[in-house]
């Protein structure tokens, strides 16, 4: 009777902690849609900031977050999918492989102003990069890098060995069983890494700002500057901009996110199909 009341007990409080934490997102969530959908129309979306209250649209941010979050992605993905491939599939186990995974997991906790700091001090001034996209660009990567190789490294784990098995049974090499069989297998996990790791890119604030620079100008090349919108957010903030930009910024900025994510599920949904069922 006592066993089954802690039972009862301990699913009631895991129940209440659920519902808190989703009313708390959702109340979150509906807040900035809420006063952020009003600020959205074509001339916020395709126009410029204007003024000293940076009154008017956004573009150039959309822009530079694209930019910027784009080729790290396509900077970190291959050197962490890399990374994983060789953890799991070609080094054994021991001190150096946990270390790698020690190192990786505490570069993951690392708080990003730090990279901003490590980004200035290596990409704008030792490398002679100065503030822009790419130098923006290879320091997200560093910090996104531990997501990728984690959840790519599990991904890969996750494949049954009866499919190593079946691929070297019938000739095929190592390199060839990695490339035909494990990664097509483990792409919805790699996938899931990669976006978390873009997601994270994207809403980072502190580590662009010491790199990428902050001029409200669209970006041509890797080589100029750009401002974010997480960064434009909180100048809006910080500097008495327009509330209502703000407000705008920051709902295109979950609008993003989420499309991203949806997007993401559908791949995943159809990879499975294709190589699981």
């Amino acid at each position: 009777m006592r066993a089954k009341f802690t039972n009862y007990l301990a699913l009631g409080v895991l129940w209440l902690a659920s519902i808190t934490a989703s009313i708390t997102l959702f109340s979150l969530i509906g807040y900035i849609f809420w006063n952020g959908l009003p600020a959205i129309d074509l001339d916020f979306i395709l126009t410029p900031p204007r003024g000293i209250e940076m009154k008017g649209g956004i573009f150039p941010t959309i822009v530079a977050s694209l930019y910027v979050t784009l080729l790290a992605v396509l900077i970190a993905t291959p050197v962490g999918v890399g990374g994983a491939i060789y953890l799991t599939e070609y080094a054994r186990e021991g001190k150096v492989t946990r270390f790698i995974r020690f190192m990786g997991d505490s570069l993951a906790s690392v708080p990003s102003i730090v990279f901003g700091l490590f980004g200035i001090s290596l990409f704008v001034y030792i490398l002679g990069l100065g503030w822009c996209i790419l130098s923006g660009a290879l320091t997200l990567a560093f910090m996104i890098l531990p997501v990728i190789i984690r959840t790519s490294e599990e991904a890969i784990k996750a494949v049954p060995d009866s499919y190593r098995e079946g691929s070297f049974g019938l000739g095929a090499t190592k390199w060839q069983t990695i490339k035909n069989v494990i990664l097509p297998t483990a792409s919805p996990g790699i996938l899931t890494g990669v976006i978390l790791g873009m997601g994270r890119a994207f809403g980072e604030t502190a580590a662009v700002m010491y790199t990428a620079g902050m001029a409200l100008n669209i970006p041509k090349s890797p080589l100029d500057t750009g401002r974010t919108m997480t960064l434009h957010l909180y100048l809006l903030i910080t500097q008495g901009g327009s509330l209502k930009s703000a407000f705008g910024t920051a709902f295109l900025l979950l609008a993003i996110v989420l499309m991203a994510n949806l997007t993401t599920t559908g791949l995943m949904r159809r990879f499975r199909a294709r190589y699981i069922a």
